[in-house]
């Protein structure tokens, strides 16, 4: 069975056929975050350190640190700060070294800026997720050397120079085409995590059906697990999470063994809990039951965040396995 293997400094998870889904926190992203990126700014990671504790609490077993901020006023009076390539790479290891003080569960280093990525992997402890690489000839050349040369996993998605395809097939020939040229590097199969973006069930009325197809030939025909943007399939549409936490077990059980999501929504952190109790992915129900404890004290009053944290303060654990010594 395929296993890419995650670590921090102390906590190994592994993402696999075999294993319960693999929640990886979307929240630490400035894109889109306006009060964020202007905290950011000002050198503040209060917010960071809120969402980076409540996700852990609500079921995250790996974080997402994206490093996307736009400096506003900065840009006005220094314009280098208009460039990515001048922001990414300073910001990028402070947040990781702000979430690693924290938690201690495994990162994956997210930016479009080889240079940012490049910080992260020096800054992150243990072995993280790299995000990512695509089929385009310039992303390659620049990311796979840095997977290769650090030895990390890193997710892969599916659309190259030619833009993303609406065509599942083409979008499996770009992993398919992923997948050769890390082997040329020397990097296994096992530590690509394939994303084959899903797009909006509210614009093409046949996503949730490609997506699930295209999971199951990923995972039968090059043996590589995947992840998703789990929202993307409900863009657009009212009562988002209702669809998500549809979506999320579809998924699960056509092969997908990851997401980047927000684990502090309870309906969706709830249909994967179930998902992975009826994919026999969470032995004797242990998982279930400790997060029913969780969803009876949501039905009591507290907020789920709340709820969270008060049972992983009392010993339910989060996150993954601790690293054999």
């Amino acid at each position: 069975m395929t296993r890419t293997v995650i670590e921090s400094k102390s906590k190994t998870v592994v993402i696999g056929f075999d294993e319960p889904f693999c929640v990886i926190g979307e929240r630490i992203n400035p894109t889109g975050r306006k009060k964020l990126a202007a905290e950011l700014e000002l050198d503040d990671f209060s917010t960071v350190e809120q969402d980076a504790i409540e996700q852990v609490a609500c079921g995250a077993m790996v974080l997402d640190v994206n490093s996307g901020a736009v400096f506003t006023n900065k840009m006005a009076e220094d314009p280098r700060y208009a460039d990515n390539n001048f922001v990414e790479p300073t910001l990028m290891p402070q947040l990781i070294k702000c979430v690693q003080g924290l938690v201690d569960v495994p990162l994956c280093i997210d930016s479009s800026v080889p240079g940012a990525l490049e910080a992260g992997l020096e800054a992150a402890e243990g072995r993280p997720l790299l995000n990512s690489v695509t089929g385009e000839e310039e992303r390659l050349e620049l990311v796979l050397p840095l997977v290769k040369k650090y030895n990390v996993p890193v997710v892969a998605i599916s659309n190259d120079d030619t833009g993303i395809s609406e065509d599942p097939d083409v979008r499996f020939a770009v992993a398919k085409k992923i997948v050769e040229r890390a082997a040329d590097f020397g990097i296994p199969a096992h530590d690509i995590v394939v994303d084959p973006l899903v797009m909006p069930i509210g614009a093409m009325a046949t996503a949730g059906q490609q997506v699930f197809a295209l999971v199951r030939k990923l995972r039968d025909e090059l043996g590589v697990n995947t992840t998703c943007g789990a929202s993307n399939v409900s863009f657009g549409l009212p009562n988002r999470h209702g669809i998500n936490a549809a979506f999320l077990p579809m998924a699960i059980g056509a092969g997908m063994t990851s997401a980047i999501m927000n684990p502090v929504r309870q309906v969706e952190m709830e249909a994967i809990k179930a998902a992975n109790m009826l994919m026999n992915h969470d032995p004797n129900g242990a998982q279930w039951i400790g997060f029913s404890r969780i969803v009876d004290a949501v039905k009591e009053g507290a907020s789920f965040p709340e709820a969270a944290k008060a049972a992983a303060a009392g010993g339910g654990g989060r996150g993954g396995r601790r690293r054999r010594r």
